[in-house]
């Protein structure tokens, strides 16, 4: 990528973008420094040089209430924000809240989630209960992994939520930035009451779901969409935080150019919501395929010499479909949007309990879940007998069904949870039962992000593991590349939990990219598993270097790379001359229903 930076100004920008190596234990449960090296008392610093996206001199610094019962998480984020020209003020008693913010009237509240006695979200609910305090920017902090989480937090009253870890220069950047929109908006809103955002001109959060709530309560026809851009982490990783932001401002103006005259809000860092009040229910997809198809049409400019496109998913729902409130109806279209993301053209329609299609998904599931394996070979000889586990169900009428057709089905009837942990908890028993067998038995097991968020999951995996008294290191969670994209931080956040009990991940479907490829420093991975379209690099050269620079990649990270769908020997070779480790397909021998691969004796 070019760049006219100077050496200092380069080291500059990498001082502020990336933290030190060991940045996120600070803001981890348990790796907080002991209280005894944190002063005992923590108070307002003066505030230093402010930097760029401060306010001007003219103006008042910046106010951030610190609501932490850390004193050394608090006392990280305090300096920080003080490092960045702001006045933070730390509040470690939630019960003295309300008198802070009477005394340091503070621009934003910085908030951590969890909290003893009255947490996070009560808390916030108890500060909107004031008026002159329902305007005020309310963000969480926090570690928790789950993405059930974010429909909670948004409900309580709060405009937004940071997950830790998170690097400083984005922590500046995201107070910065909601400090400056809610002054702005505070200067051009009539009664206090903020209509529109006056950077963008797009309504407020708070005011569509305002016009949403009021639709449903007179039972209006109309559309409801929610919008995520794709790739946000890999984005906000390469640009920064300024630049990521700027770019969903074109986005957000591009969104709602396309989704005229209906309204657009933005919801949070990488997600919008529209609208469509008394719009013909018939028209809602086509409105969504049309927003989406705007989005793509044209390159972004992100610096002078760079554009790029960017992508999304749409979840749209009807009115109609019996929505009590705003925030049952968000949520649903959020899930739906969760769909898209695994579908071709990227749009789903949300499906009701009582829907023919919802119910024809969840006879889909009716039958009895049979696993099948496939061997994994290492070309150089390997003294573990590794299988991937793949997953089928047998109807009741005998009728068997792929993993392509029931994860689909379980996804949209909401039961993938379910069926993930079925399946987890069947290999885990393969495990138990083989744990003395020789060669030592190895499953990789495919498992949805969705899955790994919920927050008993990660609890629920380790007490399995620990009651069968299974070797950790015999489990290897197979996640899809595009969830991992998606969902980054969440991921980490579960391989930081399994770690310890010796689980393994591997990265699946892989595909070379700038994002893709951070990936593989960026997660406790252990493999990767290339896409099925390397399958045919012994035919086409560029394959060929492609699979060769994601080897190299690979290997430079102390990563393994498997290579599937090999149907013969000639496909064979050309993975073993790019380099590949472990060879997975027909070739070596078709999925079948038995653990009988014989590897001690078998010689690619």
């Amino acid at each position: 990528m070019a760049s006219n930076d100077t050496p200092t100004s380069s080291a500059r920008l990498s001082r502020a973008e990336v933290p030190p190596a060991d940045y996120w234990q600070r803001w981890s449960v348990g790796n907080a420094p002991p209280a005894e090296a944190v002063h005992a008392h923590i108070a307002a610093a003066p505030a230093a040089a402010p930097e760029a996206g401060q306010p001007a001199a003219a103006e008042t610094p910046y106010r951030v209430l610190i609501v932490e019962d850390d004193r050394s998480q608090a006392l990280f984020a305090q300096s920080v924000l003080h490092g960045a020209g702001m006045q933070a003020i730390v509040q470690m008693d939630a019960e003295g809240v309300q008198q802070a913010i009477a005394e340091h009237r503070p621009d934003l509240i910085l908030m951590d989630l969890h909290m003893p006695g009255l947490d996070g979200m009560r808390l916030t609910a108890l500060i909107r209960q004031n008026p002159q305090q329902q305007l005020l920017p309310i963000v969480f902090l926090t570690g928790d992994p789950d993405p059930e989480r974010q429909f909670e937090v948004l409900d309580s009253g709060a405009d937004d939520f940071l997950t830790k870890p998170i690097r400083p220069r984005h922590l500046v950047a995201a107070v910065a930035n909601r400090i400056r929109r809610s002054r702005q908006q505070s200067q051009g809103t009539a009664e206090g009451v903020a209509l529109s955002n006056p950077e963008t001109g797009l309504p407020t959060r708070h005011n569509l779901m305002l016009q949403l709530d009021a639709a449903l309560a007179a039972a209006e026809h109309g559309g409801l969409m929610f919008i995520e851009i794709a790739s946000a982490l890999g984005l906000r990783e390469r640009y920064g935080y300024a630049a990521f932001e700027r770019l969903m401002m074109q986005a957000g103006r591009r969104l709602a150019e396309a989704a005229r005259p209906h309204l657009l809000a933005r919801l949070n860092d990488n997600s919008f919501l529209l609208l469509g009040r008394g719009m013909d229910e018939d028209a809602v997809d086509a409105l969504a395929r049309s927003v989406r198809q705007a989005l793509s049409a044209h390159p972004f400019v992100v610096r002078d010499d760079e554009s790029l496109h960017l992508r999304c998913a749409v979840g749209h729902a009807r009115l109609s479909q019996g929505f009590e409130d705003a925030g049952i109806a968000l949520e649903a279209v959020e899930r739906t949007a969760l769909q898209a993301r695994l579908l071709a053209d990227g749009v789903a329609a949300h499906q009701g309990n009582g829907d023919a299609a919802a119910q024809e998904h969840l006879a889909l599931l009716e039958g009895q879940i049979e696993l099948a394996y496939q061997p994994i070979v290492a070309v150089a000889g390997s003294d573990t007998a590794q299988y991937q586990v793949l997953l089928r169900l047998r109807r009741n009428d005998g009728t068997l069904l792929s993993a392509g057709q029931v994860i689909p089905a379980a996804e949209a009837a909401g039961r993938i949870g379910d069926l993930d942990q079925q399946v987890l908890d069947h290999a885990l028993g393969l495990l138990h039962r083989y744990q003395h067998a020789v060669p030592p038995m190895r499953l990789f097991v495919s498992q949805s992000l969705r899955s790994l968020a919920r927050e008993a999951f990660a609890g629920w995996l380790l007490k399995a593991i620990a009651d069968r008294q299974i070797a950790g290191s015999s489990l290897v969670i197979d996640v899809r590349l595009g969830d991992a994209l998606v969902h980054a931080v969440t991921l980490q956040q579960f391989c930081e939990r399994l770690m310890p009990a010796g689980v393994q991940f591997c990265l699946s479907q892989f595909e070379p990219g700038d994002e893709a490829n951070a990936l593989m420093t960026q997660l406790p991975l252990g493999f990767v598993r290339m896409a099925g379209r390397f399958a045919g690099s012994h035919a086409s050269q560029q394959l060929r270097d492609e699979l060769r620079g994601a080897i190299d990649a690979a290997h430079r990270a102390g990563l393994q790379i498997i290579g599937q769908q090999i149907e013969d020997p000639q496909a064979a070779a050309a993975m073993w001359m790019s380099g590949i480790d472990f060879i997975q397909g027909n070739v070596v021998q078709s999925v079948g229903s038995e653990l009988d691969f014989d590897f001690q004796n078998t010689v690619l």
